[in-house]
């Protein structure tokens, strides 16, 4: 096989498989960057650098591949997305840039890398990626795919307030809307990146679908088990595209007894079908909701109820600043320390549910928790400052709950 024609094997095909294993990537590479962030506990920073060290790594990888492999390749689709995801993030929650101008400023990048590339190549067809100067074309535009898709979904899940329930349904209808489009005769590149871009809000509306309390309309089955769930998912359909490509390469996708496009709706059909029914399953086992484990007698203890806000019932917030303030109170600042943790757990699992309801109170609640964060993990924590900052979360959460 000659060096072009190894070239041609680089991309896989889109089929419907292809769509499947993209939105499931998206989901699972936004949680494993949050598991990272807060829960394992390196913080923005270091996950940032590890995710763009570990992405340059498998990049490199797949550019000197000479045939396409599909295991690097949807390895390097995850670490694009959580990249992508970071880098929206840094813009919005770091330096502050609103949705709108994030929004924006990507649409743009995306505009003059499709610009450049066409300008250069004469053709931004996925089929005609046979160089590895094109490959990098490609792989520049799915980088800021996924940062505009972010910057999107949020903008219209959280400025819009849509929330993730309409998320998830708009953006699969707009999908469906491009796919008729595409029948009717619209042209294949734009549909194509048209559909890229809406994948990435798609797959983040149904994660949080599926991970958020029941207290917010989601079906409460934690990331962890939501991520395990998309993975296994992942991990067969990339596996049969990995014996797929041994026997056939990229382009026959079908003539063994496992390809087909036939086959190929059956295999993508089955795996959206066995998140679906493993969800709703799933969600059953967890007839507490996460809210319910906070008694009455905790809602009298650490506050009052007020007329209700947006926001809801933040009283699992309310219950772990007391406890902080009492061990802050006692001077133990050590186990203050340790405590802080599951605030800032509980904190970021609700986000998605929260957020969308009233983003202004939402930033200024998430400002005073970053405060408490750093005044009890500073080298040499001061009391006085670890009571002040625990002090004014706890007054705004009296203010901000609905109960």
């Amino acid at each position: 096989m000659g060096y072009a024609r190894g070239w041609l094997t680089k991309v896989p095909a889109i089929t419907a498989t292809f769509w499947v294993i993209k939105v499931l990537s998206t989901t699972v590479g936004e949680t494993f960057a949050d598991y990272l962030t807060v829960n394992v506990g390196l913080g923005p920073l270091v996950t940032d650098a590890v995710m763009i060290t570990v992405l340059a790594v498998a990049l490199f990888i797949q550019l000197r591949t000479r045939r396409y492999t599909p295991w690097i390749y949807w390895l390097c689709v995850v670490l694009v997305s959580i990249v992508g995801t970071q880098i929206t993030d840094f813009l919005t929650d770091t330096l502050g840039v609103s949705l709108y101008v994030s929004t924006t400023l990507f649409a743009v990048v995306l505009a003059v890398v499709f610009f450049a590339w066409y300008r250069q190549e004469g053709t931004l067809a996925i089929a005609s990626i046979d160089t590895r100067r094109r490959e990098a074309f490609y792989w520049g535009a799915i980088l800021t795919t996924f940062a505009l898709g972010t910057a999107a979904g949020d903008l219209a899940t959280e400025a819009l307030s849509l929330g993730f329930r309409n998320g998830t349904l708009i953006f699969a209808g707009l999908i469906l809307l491009t796919w008729i489009a595409q029948r009717a005769g619209a042209g294949l590149v734009l549909t194509f990146w048209i559909a890229y871009v809406l994948t990435r809000p798609l797959g983040a509306s149904l994660g949080d679908l599926l991970t958020q309390s029941t207290d917010f309309g989601g079906l409460n089955l934690g990331a962890s088990t939501t991520s395990l769930l998309f993975f296994g998912v992942i991990l067969i359909l990339v596996a049969r595209e990995q014996i797929l490509a041994n026997r056939h390469g990229v382009a026959v996708k079908g003539d063994g007894p496992l390809g087909g496009r036939r086959a190929d709706y059956s295999w993508a059909a089955a795996g959206a079908l066995a998140i679906a029914l493993a969800g709703v399953g799933l969600s059953t086992l967890h007839s507490t909701p996460a809210g319910t484990a906070v008694t009455a007698a905790d809602r009298t203890t650490v506050k009052q109820a007020h007329p209700a806000t947006q926001l809801g019932d933040l009283t699992k917030f309310a219950t772990i600043t007391a406890d902080l303030q009492s061990k802050v109170a006692a001077n133990d600042l050590a186990g203050g320390k340790t405590r802080v943790k599951d605030l800032e757990v509980s904190w970021d699992d609700a986000e998605a549910g929260l957020k969308p309801r009233d983003s202004a109170k939402w930033h200024v609640l998430d400002g005073e928790i970053d405060a408490v964060l750093t005044s009890l993990r500073a080298a040499n924590p001061s009391q006085a400052d670890c009571a002040g900052s625990l002090t004014a979360l706890t007054t705004t959460l009296n203010q901000y709950d609905g109960v």
